[in-house]
């Protein structure tokens, strides 16, 4: 006698999204392939989003300047930001004139005295073996061959302004109606998500404020100190050592590396007695921005340790060139602070549903009420 036939049972395929284990699966599916595109986006856009994040940078210095500004000039939003946007174009204006004009001979004097210094110090070097035989030429380019893609964002001086361009226009449009931009971001994310989202923008804003301010005032004080103490002890060019120093002070770690090899440089170019105070005046001047500006900045915004800083740098200007290296500072600063908001809310949400899952305690008795009485 046959067996009855097995009723044909029919399974889901790939189209049925309705079942829940494939809807799981494209779920997981779609965030690798999320995650992946995001990957490829940043690779391949590094340099427009960099070119966007300092855009942000500048549009939280003019913000800054607008509001403290505000303070002690109380016009509308408008006319503020646009004082400060034309007092800091016309200073840098004005920066650029000068040193053009007084400081274009002394550049190329600069140029070749760290040259020559260069060359005496690896004779030097080779005659102690200290370093291999070769020119100095070729030891320069295998250094800078090793960096990377440190410089390939601003190659050339078309890339410079083009670049330079884009950030200045895309932060005074971002600083003209901020919370416009802050809305557009915050309607892309769930509802449950968005006031969370603008508390963590505050808040980096806030501190980013505070971080630049700080900057810019410890550019101004290496700047002008370094230059008088230059002058007062004869070193050549101490005018132009002093504007390099405090451009370069935007660099924290680096720049002071690169102004500190300038300035001695040229000291002992003019003799043992201005190489030393060069030297002295280096040291005087990180010992100031040390322990008296960055402590001060770091009480106040937020407090990064200088060796991350300087990684952050390292990775930021082999990854994506001399914007990465410029931003590293604001852009460690932001996600610091970003994962401590986070921190806090999310311990913030636990408390609450701890108190809420645990039972109600019964009110104990006052101090003086006797228990049978």
């Amino acid at each position: 006698m046959a067996e009855p036939a097995q009723p044909h049972v029919e399974r889901p395929g790939p189209a049925e999204f309705d079942d829940p284990v494939v809807r799981t699966e494209l779920k997981r599916a779609t965030v690798w392939i999320g995650l992946a595109l995001l990957v490829a986006g940043v690779i391949f856009l590094a340099q427009p989003l960099l070119l966007i994040v300092g855009g942000l940078v500048f549009a939280v210095v003019l913000d800054g300047g607008t509001r403290l500004l505000g303070r002690v000039l109380p016009i509308p939003r408008g006319w503020r930001l646009l004082i400060v946007t034309l007092a800091g174009f016309g200073f840098l204006g004005w920066v650029f004139y000068y040193a053009g004009t007084t400081f274009a001979a002394q550049f190329e004097a600069l140029r070749v005295t760290v040259e020559a210094q260069a060359m005496r110090l690896y004779a030097w070097a080779a005659d102690h073996g200290l370093v291999t035989a070769g020119s100095p030429d070729t030891i320069s380019q295998q250094v800078l061959g090793s960096v990377g893609r440190l410089t390939s964002a601003v190659g050339s001086a078309v890339g410079v302004l083009t670049s330079g361009f884009l950030i200045l226009i895309i932060g005074i449009f971002i600083a003209i109606e901020p919370r416009l931009y802050d809305r557009g971001v915050a309607w892309m994310l769930p509802l449950r998500h968005r006031t969370s989202y603008y508390q963590i923008a505050e808040r980096v804003g806030f501190t980013l404020r505070r971080l630049l301010f700080g900057r810019i005032v410890g550019m101004v004080v290496e700047g002008v100190f370094t230059g008088l103490m230059l002058w007062a002890g004869g070193v050549p060019m101490a005018a132009l050592l002093g504007l390099l120093t405090g451009l370069l002070a935007f660099i924290p770690n680096i720049g002071a590396i690169i102004s500190g090899i300038l300035m001695v440089a040229v000291g002992f170019s003019a003799g043992v007695d201005q190489g030393l105070w060069a030297i002295l005046t280096y040291f005087l001047v990180q010992n100031i921005d040390g322990y008296l500006i960055l402590p001060y900045i770091a009480r106040k915004t937020v407090d990064l340790a200088p060796a991350v800083v300087l990684a952050a740098q390292l990775v930021f200007g082999a990854l994506f060139g001399f914007l990465g290296l410029l931003l590293a500072d604001p852009i460690l600063a932001a996600i610091k602070v970003t994962l401590e908001q986070f921190s806090k809310q999310r311990s913030g949400l636990e408390e609450a549903e701890s108190m809420e899952a645990a039972p109600a305690l019964e009110p104990a008795p006052a101090a003086d009420h006797i228990p049978g009485s």
